[in-house]
């Protein structure tokens, strides 16, 4: 469950009006307005303050970490998302994820990745609505090098939001740290400005800073591509997903006219999870396939191929 579907349900179990819970908070010595409680139990916001979130813990009367330990990760279970696999594929998506998962998860290597985007501002991040990721990711002819095109559009579900972070696996990583093949460039940033930007070991994190600092329900479009980059993923491209997106949508080019011989859409839960095949997709005349998942909560998203 989400954060603001459980602190709905403690709300209404206590009985408690939004008056008496801000009165409570306040002889604590924490201000928090009606207003406010009000967003945070429709979706619209999320706290900062794991002490404010402990004490309402306390004033709903519900078991100490039933509404902390949901602030880590906006979307803690992966739920079924309904996917148009290129022509006639089948539905799927994320199968249901543990409790426990933690963005951490979906990637190879956990300590690099928090090491790369702790040194990144992600405090508007959990205040940002995903309505929709589309991707472009192009392998060429001599199946040596790849560039990804990415638009994503966003919407504030708080105040003051100027930056989102963005986290890509841009080529495989040796165990010295090293990032092997031709590493990846940000280029083509549309709509934004490129802020810090972190990689090592085979992943790229980035700050792409809007245009215009976002109030709550503002959009916001911002366009990236990377690459030319040279070692391309073994046979699969995919994205993962800590926050929840609306739309998804992932093309995938084969240049020169080769054609692998079948392609498939897959979801995993993690990074060490299996792969759960969605169906075959099929690759067009356009030498491409795609794969469409809405309503995606959490895990990876992605389309695997073979060579003849």
């Amino acid at each position: 469950m989400e954060f603001a579907g459980a602190l709905r349900q403690a709300v209404q179990a206590s009985g408690l009006t939004l008056e008496r819970i801000r009165h409570r908070l306040g002889r604590r010595g924490l201000t928090v307005s009606v207003a406010t409680l009000s967003y945070w139990q429709r979706g619209r916001s999320r706290p900062r303050s794991r002490t404010v979130v402990a004490a309402l813990e306390e004033i709903l009367q519900v078991p100490a970490g039933t509404l902390t330990e949901l602030l880590d990760d906006p979307a803690p279970t992966a739920v079924p998302a309904r996917a148009a696999a290129g022509r006639g594929g089948p539905p799927g998506g994320p199968g249901p994820g543990d409790r426990g998962r933690t963005a951490r998860d979906l990637w190879p290597d956990p300590e690099r990745y928090a090491g790369l985007v702790g040194q990144l501002d992600r405090s508007g991040d959990h205040r940002l609505e995903r309505l929709s990721i589309h991707d472009v990711y192009r392998l060429d002819e001599a199946r040596r090098s790849w560039t990804l095109s990415v638009r994503t559009v966003l919407r504030a579900a708080g105040d003051d939001i100027d930056r989102v972070v963005c986290v890509h696996q841009t080529a495989a990583g040796h165990e010295d740290g090293r990032a092997g093949g031709g590493a990846a460039a940000l280029a083509g940033v549309r709509y934004c400005r490129p802020g810090r930007v972190r990689a090592e070991g085979g992943l790229m994190a980035f700050e792409l800073v809007f245009d215009r600092v976002l109030a709550a329900g503002d959009t916001a479009v911002v366009e990236y591509e990377l690459g030319p980059a040279g070692e391309p993923p073994s046979d699969s491209y995919d994205r993962r997903f800590p926050h929840p997106v609306r739309d998804y949508v992932a093309i995938i080019q084969f240049d020169g006219g080769r054609l692998p011989a079948r392609c498939y859409g897959f979801t995993a839960e993690s990074s060490h999870a299996p792969r759960r095949r969605l169906g075959e997709l099929w690759v067009g005349t356009s030498g491409s396939a795609n794969i469409a998942a809405g309503s995606v909560r959490r895990g990876i998203v992605g389309i695997e191929w073979e060579w003849h």
